[in-house]
């Protein structure tokens, strides 16, 4: 995955400690690093810290933005360990599973499964969940860092409608693995997804459902960036993508999964990271005004 041209990009919110969380993954992670912060002023949220980091190689961006979304283990983290990229996959794991630790919470502990030789789910101390694998090198290669969304309550069973939907909508993409749930699962119903994957613009997402009881659901607290370069693209994903109209703002919309996306130009990452004050605050003023982002208008205000 060529490092400038990360296509869908996962995007956290925590009501304050986005920087603080960024600076903790990429102490625990391999090739990680914080490439960018800078602070946008007099937004609904007063100001906000908006954070770009790499996990792994994997671009994130993360924003304090006050108390409105908590992140919940709906979405998380896959990290694969797999032995053959990594001559110390299985300390690795061990190690970054203690760090992911401190002042967390296990969901599922690390240990022997049917699935994986050593695989954990913790919840972290900023509420962020990561299921850490040790992978077997037979099988396919899948990138150290997957976000993976777990379909429950009223979405359970509707975790490969989704993936047919995201296959359709993105241009670049295909299915990977799919692990049905066999008969004698219950509550889980034979035939929903136990396990997929699948490829959208070179950036793999898991997908299962999960008929046990949750006490949470897809939110805004994370939510996936997709860079467009033209204004007919920005367009092209809005028109497809959106499906609650109350929902769009600022750039975002809901799906109707009810997972949150933002329609971003890629070139106002360039406006944010190196504009001036006030070419910051015109930038900033014009987006909140609009619900789908218009590239023309990001432009005036950024040239004044």
């Amino acid at each position: 995955m060529s490092k400038s041209k990360q296509k869908i990009v996962p995007h956290l919110w925590y009501e304050k400690g986005a920087k603080e969380a960024a600076e903790f993954y990429a102490s625990i992670f391999p090739n990680s690093k914080i490439t960018n912060v800078t602070t946008i002023q007099d937004t609904p949220s007063g100001d906000s810290e908006i954070v770009s980091f790499e996990l792994w190689g994997h671009k994130f961006m993360s924003i304090s933005a006050g108390p409105y979304f908590k992140i919940n283990p709906s979405i998380s983290f896959i990290v694969n360990f797999d032995p053959s990229r990594e001559n110390d996959a299985s300390e690795k794991i061990d190690e970054v599973w203690n760090k992911l630790s401190e002042g967390g919470t296990a969901l599922m502990p690390l240990d022997k499964y049917p699935f994986s030789e050593r695989f954990g789910w913790i919840q972290d101390k900023y509420g962020l969940s990561w299921q850490l694998m040790l992978t077997n090198p037979e099988g396919e290669v899948r990138p150290t860092i997957v976000p993976s969304l777990l379909f429950v309550g009223e979405k359970c069973g509707m975790a490969e409608e989704a993936i047919h939907f995201y296959l359709s909508v993105f241009k670049n993409a295909k299915q990977g693995l799919i692990a049905r749930y066999p008969q004698g699962m219950a509550p889980d119903k034979e035939g929903t997804i136990m396990f997929a994957d699948f490829m959208l613009e070179d950036q793999w997402f898991s997908a299962m459902d999960s008929a046990h009881e949750h006490k949470f659901n897809f939110n805004e607290a994370i939510s996936f960036m997709v860079y467009c370069e033209t204004q007919e693209e920005i367009d092209y994903y809005w028109d497809r993508l959106s499906a609650v109209p109350e929902a769009e703002q600022c750039g975002w919309l809901k799906d109707q999964f009810g997972i949150s996306w933002q329609v971003v130009p890629s070139e106002m990452n360039e406006m944010m990271s190196k504009g001036r004050p006030d070419q910051l605050s015109r930038v900033t003023n014009a987006f909140l005004k609009m619900k789908k982002f218009d590239l023309e208008k990001l432009r005036n205000a950024y040239k004044g």
